[in-house]
């Protein structure tokens, strides 16, 4: 009896390791120490060392049940970006640069491509969030996971100097929200869309073309989250101080929205101040989703809102769309209760 008999592959795991090294190598930051292999990553503190009070910021996160279309449709090369956006846009949305990331990949039955797919998503997110992919675990673990699952999450380390993190203590009613447009439906809310497409939810269903999409079903939901690191970076350059920033991830509007607020401050929100993606239109309408509720779900094509005084807003609005994002002016702030109301 050995390992393998066990069902744990030591060599697969060694190939694993080497062919993921283009792509962690692909995200190396001048302040990398060392490489892929060790029992540690090492980041050099150069990056910060002149700020005049470092602090560092840190996330975690998973994909969550999207990772059931990977596994239908056999495509494992973009969950990875999702998992590294659902971390890097949190510490981004305390205006934090994002640093360096770790991922964790747990599976039934360790096979050396699959994790090298996986693994060129996580690289290739790390590589618009300009973040540094230092190290990870894989782990094979027969008898817990299913051979052909696997479950993926990462850790996501940032820092910021004190002056300049963005905590929404300046807020004040006139301030106007910018939302930056979504790419679908991102990473959160997969067990409803699952249960709205249940008997779409086979391979054969997942690559039907839908006309109101503009293409298959599995292509529109499996649309890797934006990562919008570069974009509020844009916006700081262009000298605009973000006041308060929302990442519109599980919970929706009606949960993420407040959390960007100080208490006597309300957020109003326009909802035909842009247009919603089909894809939310379909699942309203075949799954018979309460508006309310869609809006307590899902970001509904807006993965990140900020405030800004009004006289910031054009400046805003140009450097975001210099980073290749699509803003809208969404809304405002006013006087109230620390809530937001959709109208």
């Amino acid at each position: 009896m050995d390992y393998k008999n066990a069902g744990v592959d030591i060599e697969a795991g060694y190939k694993a390791v080497e062919l993921m090294k283009k792509h962690v190598q692909s995200t190396a930051r001048p302040e990398v120490l060392g490489g892929i292999g060790g029992f540690s990553g090492a980041f050099s503190a150069k990056a910060f060392k002149d700020m005049e009070e470092p602090v560092l910021l840190s996330g975690t996160d998973g994909v969550g049940t999207k990772l059931k279309l990977a596994f239908l449709m056999d495509r494992h090369d973009t969950v990875g970006i999702d998992c590294v956006a659902m971390c890097v846009n949190d510490v981004a949305c305390a205006g934090g640069e994002p640093l360096f990331f770790l991922d964790y990949i747990a599976c039934g039955k360790q096979i050396p491509e699959k994790i090298a797919a996986i693994v060129s998503g996580v690289a290739e997110g790390c590589r618009q969030a300009e973040s540094a992919l230092v190290g990870g675990e894989t782990a094979e673990m027969p008898g817990f996971y299913p051979v052909d699952e696997y479950d993926l999450a990462g850790f996501s380390v940032g820092v910021v100097d004190k002056k300049d993190l963005i905590t929404g203590a300046d807020l004040k009613a006139g301030d106007v929200l910018i939302g930056m447009a979504s790419s679908g439906v991102h990473s959160n809310g997969f067990s409803l869309v699952r249960k709205i497409f249940e008997q779409e939810m086979t391979k054969e269903g997942l690559n039907t073309y839908w006309e109101e999409l503009g293409g298959t079903l599995g292509d529109t939901l499996l649309a890797p989250t934006k990562i919008y690191v570069k974009a509020l970076k844009s916006v700081k350059a262009a000298g605009v101080r973000i006041k308060a920033c929302s990442h519109i991830t599980g919970g929706g509007f009606y949960e993420n929205v407040p959390r960007m607020l100080k208490d006597g401050i309300r957020a109003v929100i326009r909802k035909d101040s842009y247009e919603v993606p089909p894809i939310f239109r379909l699942m309203a309408k075949k799954g018979q989703v309460e508006e309310k509720v869609m809006y307590n779900t899902f970001n509904m094509g807006i993965g990140m809102i900020v405030a800004v005084d009004p006289a910031d807003v054009e400046r805003t609005m140009d450097a975001m769309k210099a980073a290749g994002e699509t803003p809208y002016v969404i809304g405002s702030l006013e006087a109230g209760e620390k809530g937001v109301t959709l109208c």
